[in-house]
């Protein structure tokens, strides 16, 4: 992440302080891209995907289908983007803390009973 975005310190500290497995969805990863290339342009969004890439404990997640249609039943409840609705579903699947700052997801955590790691 990017040291001067909201959350960032708070993700660093979870990457050096997390003993098990780390994955991030490859469609989320693609939202980072998104917001980093609007913000601070492609060369910036490039090397934060980069760095994503090369820490060693994190793996990237394809979004299989049954991984969409886990996340298409999330979004039919109502509320959430198809990316929030993966981030979501993903962390279900993994019984995993989910880590965000985006506040769709943080009223929708509760409702589907995942653990929250607000970054906000």
């Amino acid at each position: 992440m990017l040291a001067d975005e909201p959350g960032a310190q708070t993700v660093a500290d979870l990457l050096r302080a997390a003993t098990g497995p780390l994955s991030l969805s490859a469609v989320n990863l693609g939202e980072v891209y998104y917001v980093v290339a609007r913000r601070h342009g492609e060369t910036v969004a490039e090397q934060v995907v980069q760095a994503v890439h090369q820490e060693e404990r994190l793996a990237i997640v394809e979004a299989t289908w049954p991984r969409i249609k886990a996340a298409a039943r999330l979004k039919a409840a109502g509320g959430l983007s198809s990316a929030d609705a993966l981030a979501l579903g993903h962390a279900q699947e993994l019984n995993a803390p989910l880590v965000t700052g985006a506040p769709e997801l943080q009223a929708a955590a509760g409702r589907f009973g995942v653990e929250l790691v607000w970054l906000g």
